[in-house]
């Protein structure tokens, strides 16, 4: 029998970057995943939904994706902070992490824990399988939800209409673009993709319309 999981965005200014609760319906524990620049937000979120925060998965290291983890392990000591094990560095780095460069140097807490492709992730009773997917930072992971409807939560990989950008250091859009390509573009037409930023979308429309990675694109890995 599928799991009906629960998403909730909750959108961080200045960037408008999306973290996402998930849970399982009925259930006490959620998954954060990417708590941002405000983490009062998600905090305020959890309680009024009566949650209690399992674990915090990041798909990549970019300050905008960051910045609430401590206030999230400080809230939930016991919730493990969970990142690819390429990008770690950058948790602790805010050069690499991009912070600094904007003038507002930000760290985070250490990983607990480091994956790469082919973990799985069982935190709150939901299973999420890892996909190495990098070129927008050196380690980019994506966390995918299997059952049906599947469900990518893929950080600043692939946008609806657009992929994430490979201007920063340590980028790679040749990369990218092969991940995307080869590994999420595998994945049923059907699967919703909650990016790092801006609206849900889904593989097939990103298939058939997605000008860097679609059908027509004229950028080749």
């Amino acid at each position: 029998m599928s799991v009906l999981i629960q998403v909730k965005c909750i959108i961080s200014s200045p960037f408008e970057e999306n973290s996402y609760v998930v849970w399982r319906t009925g259930a006490k524990e959620a998954i954060v995943i990417d708590p941002g620049l405000e983490p009062k937000l998600i905090l305020a979120q959890l309680e009024e939904m009566n949650l209690i925060a399992a674990a915090v998965l990041n798909t990549h290291g970019h300050a905008d994706h960051i910045a609430g983890n401590g206030a999230l392990k400080s809230a939930y000591p016991n919730a493990p902070l969970v990142i690819g094990r390429n990008e770690a560095f950058l948790l602790v780095d805010s050069s690499a992490n991009l912070s600094a460069p904007f003038g507002m140097p930000i760290t985070s807490p250490p990983a607990d824990r480091l994956v790469s492709e082919g973990d799985i992730v069982d935190y709150a009773g939901i299973k999420l399988s890892v996909l190495d997917i990098p070129g927008h930072s050196p380690g980019h992971v994506v966390y995918i939800y299997e059952d049906r409807p599947s469900l990518v939560f893929g950080g600043d990989v692939l946008f609806s209409g657009s992929i994430g950008r490979c201007d920063f250091p340590y980028s790679d859009g040749s990369l990218l673009i092969r991940g995307i390509q080869t590994k999420l573009f595998s994945l049923p037409a059907d699967t919703v993709v909650y990016p790092g930023h801006g609206p849900a979308t889904t593989i097939g429309d990103e298939k058939r319309c997605n000008p860097f990675v679609g059908a027509h694109a004229q950028f080749l890995a």
